[in-house]
């Protein structure tokens, strides 16, 4: 319910919101006060020399917004988004921009109305050609993100004003837990593979070096120890104890909330990173759903993903794809 009420909120904010919105720089609030010195200046002498300037000054707050208008008018903007985004670290984000007609100076790019800070840029765009902008964007918390339009700011040509146009795209970007080290021990192991388990001197493996023999045809050249083959003339391999692999279901109890939820997962996480890494097979349990034991990069990736929709209201087509 109340992620419904925020996405209600967010949309009749994009519909009350004007269809640009300016402010002044620090270079613009300086001229400005000239200009007024300078207003002020013609009414108390009478000088025509300063009413011309006054009007310079002037016309040139005009044709700046006229120029940065025609700046930010025909563009096209998706987004290309990120592989992946943690909590609380710099993360690649990218979004494609074009126009049809007509060229764009300075642009500046971000997400409008959401918790995400950074900005890309790019300071020429031709016509006819899509631009990859690319920008270090952070997230303070884990969780989806609903993103509801892509703003667009440029301060060209005098840099006296940044004129902002927001062009409304939805999008979802989910933000995994925070990176960091786990604490606390996994515990025990549920149960080996049938095949590893109980044979760790099993050779062919990851683990200790256990001796050196002929390389056979067909064999992986990887394991070719080049200094000893040198030495005697021919290839010899490296043999290696093949290290016991288990299996660990990863939990986080029912009824946490608040930092204390942020935190397990945080944990969980990095338990997960590093129990794969040793080519351990790893599964979730929550109380909205159970993720089997599995392997390898793509189980870190769903791990992370139930991680970071734990505690918000799923979309009937993500839990369709889960």
């Amino acid at each position: 319910m109340k992620s419904t009420w925020k996405q209600r909120w967010a949309r009749l904010r994009a519909r009350l919101r004007p269809p640009r919105t300016l402010r002044v720089t620090r270079i613009g609030r300086t001229y400005l006060v000239v200009t007024f010195g300078v207003g002020l200046g013609a009414l108390n002498t009478g000088n025509n020399l300063l009413y011309l300037l006054l009007g310079l000054l002037l016309s040139m707050v005009v044709v700046s917004g006229v120029l940065s208008e025609r700046c930010i008018r025909d563009l096209s903007v998706r987004r290309v988004g990120t592989d992946a985004a943690f909590a609380g670290e710099p993360f690649a984000f990218r979004w494609a921009v074009s126009r049809k007609q007509g060229q764009a100076f300075a642009l500046a790019l971000a997400e409008a109305d959401s918790p995400l800070t950074g900005a890309g840029g790019v300071g020429y765009l031709p016509s006819g050609v899509e631009h990859i902008v690319r920008a270090d964007l952070v997230a303070p918390r884990r969780g989806p993100v609903r993103l509801t339009g892509v703003q667009v700011t440029t301060t060209w040509p005098l840099g006296l004003f940044a004129k902002t146009r927001v062009l409304s795209l939805d999008g979802l970007l989910l933000v995994y837990p925070k990176r960091g080290y786990a604490c606390m021990d996994p515990g025990d192991a549920e149960r080996g593979p049938v095949g590893d388990a109980g044979n760790p001197r099993r050779n062919d493996g990851s683990g200790d070096v256990t001796g050196l023999r002929e390389l056979a045809e067909g064999e992986d050249a990887r394991r070719i120890h080049w200094l000893k083959s040198a030495s005697m003339g021919k290839l010899l391999r490296v043999e290696r104890e093949r290290e016991e692999r288990r299996t660990w279901m990863l939990s986080i109890e029912p009824g946490l909330e608040g930092e204390a939820l942020e935190r397990r997962c945080e944990e969980v996480a990095a338990l997960a990173h590093r129990l794969l890494e040793e080519g351990h097979e790893v599964g979730l349990h929550t109380a909205e759903e159970r993720l089997r034991a599995g392997t390898g990069a793509a189980q870190e990736r769903r791990i992370l993903r139930a991680l970071a929709w734990l505690g918000f209201e799923r979309p009937r087509d993500e839990e369709a794809a889960a």
